[in-house]
């Protein structure tokens, strides 16, 4: 199950007790929120890309979009999102519950700028009823080698 992968991952780094897993589910942003007790764009939702063979997650406020042109910028290619199906065999987590916490190897991970408005962002925990309540800092130390990005554009 991918949840406890994201578990092990978060216990390595002391932060499993900051999972959350709320009995309703939280596979969307307004579904997240609602079950989390938070805004929508406090919701760290993760999106996945892939560049050629290669998966991106990057992790953005809820509300905001990307941005296609910041994105080809900063990724020298179109944004192309990892099919739905195949979630869980590139990611190591199925669609709903994507996150950034135990995936598998050689996936790169970015934070966009618009988590760092919020004291506390929330991304998912493996499966689609879980968060983890980090401030953008801790998000940050918490994934090996993430970097910042500005790739998104908040909602209109």
């Amino acid at each position: 199950m991918s949840i406890e992968r994201a578990k092990r991952y978060l216990e390595e780094r002391g932060l499993a007790k900051r999972i959350i897993e709320p009995e309703a589910s939280t596979a969307t942003v307004p579904l997240a929120a609602a079950a989390l007790g938070t805004e929508e764009g406090a919701i760290a939702k993760t999106l996945s890309f892939l560049i050629g063979e290669s998966v991106i997650l990057i992790l953005a406020e809820g509300t905001a979009r990307i941005d296609n042109r910041k994105y080809k910028d900063r990724f020298h290619a179109k944004a192309k999102m990892v099919p739905f199906e195949r979630c869980g065999e590139l990611i190591g987590h199925e669609a709903g519950g994507v996150c950034p916490f135990g995936v598998n190897e050689g996936i790169r991970v970015y934070l966009d700028e618009t988590l760092k408005k919020y004291d506390y962002v929330y991304p998912a925990a493996g499966n689609d009823r879980s968060g983890v309540r980090l401030t953008p800092e801790e998000l940050f130390g918490a994934i090996d080698g993430a970097e910042w990005v500005d790739v998104c554009r908040e909602a209109e």
